[in-house]
């Protein structure tokens, strides 16, 4: 029995009523037809009648790593409390069922010996320049690419020492500015003398491409580490500097534009570092 219809009013669901992203809407669709497809297979006469430890080990069979599983666990949920709520089903059979725990990956980051080599790489009076003001806006900021590359002149209080970022789904928030930030900027737009509105564009004023910036950091990158190094790994040690430093965990939240302390908690592995360094140096048995 096909439930295209109820795929179909889930997704408008998504997109009309929850105002979910693309990336969000796609990974979704894939898991709920996914699961669906698993339905059809075992012959399950109603959508509650499925067996989700069937299927849970059915993705396990497929390969599926824990952390996938749990997304895709977490999709099929909000499509049986859209269809509960929708009065399509009588009862939601996921909602005692358990997400698989998983340990994120802890992130990779730079020394603060490797950032500083890092800054100093790229060499030239305009490409040079603005290749060394991207780089030092990544770290000082921790911003991510996408907001870097949409980056107006207009988003940077050069007086008030912060910028304006727009996060995901448009969310703005307000990111301090360093002295070294703030002195590069200013040689930059003094030298370099950027057309259109964006403070990173090309001569038609378009700005640089995501991927762009990527080969850009990548080309830096590989003469100071043979690490795998991209715009995000520049964020992810922005935040671990932070807490390096002393900040607290909540001001690294509002600092990188997430909704939910958890993703911010990646970066925990800074203070178990620190509390096991301070429990070896002062404790009697340390």
């Amino acid at each position: 029995m096909s439930h295209d219809a109820e795929l179909d009013a889930f997704v408008t669901h998504l997109t009309t009523e929850q105002g979910a992203s693309v990336h969000t809407i796609d990974a979704y669709t894939r898991d709920v037809a996914d699961f669906l497809t698993f339905m059809e297979n075992e012959a399950a006469a109603r959508l509650e009648d499925v067996s989700f430890d069937r299927y849970v080990a059915h993705l396990r069979a497929g390969g599926k790593k824990t952390r996938s599983i749990a997304r895709t666990v977490s999709a099929v949920r909000s499509f049986f409390n859209f269809l509960l709520i929708d009065g399509r089903v009588t009862s939601n059979p996921m909602a005692e069922v358990e997400l698989p725990r998983f340990t994120p990956p802890i992130p990779k980051v730079l020394s603060e010996e490797e950032v500083v080599r890092l800054l100093e790489v790229p060499e030239g009076e305009k490409h040079g320049l603005r290749d060394r003001t991207m780089l030092e806006l990544l770290y000082a900021t921790g911003l991510r690419v996408s907001e870097l590359v949409n980056l107006k002149r207009s988003d940077i209080n050069m007086e008030g020492g912060f910028l304006v970022a727009s996060g995901k789904r448009s969310k703005q928030r307000i990111v301090p500015l360093g002295s070294f930030a703030r002195q590069i900027i200013r040689e930059y737009l003094k030298v370099v003398g950027v057309p259109g509105s964006f403070l990173f564009a090309n001569r038609q004023g378009v700005p640089l491409s995501r991927q762009t910036v990527w080969k850009i950091i990548r080309k830096y990158a590989a003469r100071v580490t043979s690490r795998h190094v991209s715009p995000h790994t520049l964020r992810h040690t922005f935040a671990t500097h932070l807490l390096e430093g002393g900040a607290d965990l909540r001001s690294v939240q509002i600092l990188l534009g997430h909704e939910d302390i958890s993703t911010t908690q990646i970066y925990t592995h800074v203070d178990r570092k620190r509390l096991k360094e301070t429990h070896k140096k002062y404790h009697p048995r340390g």
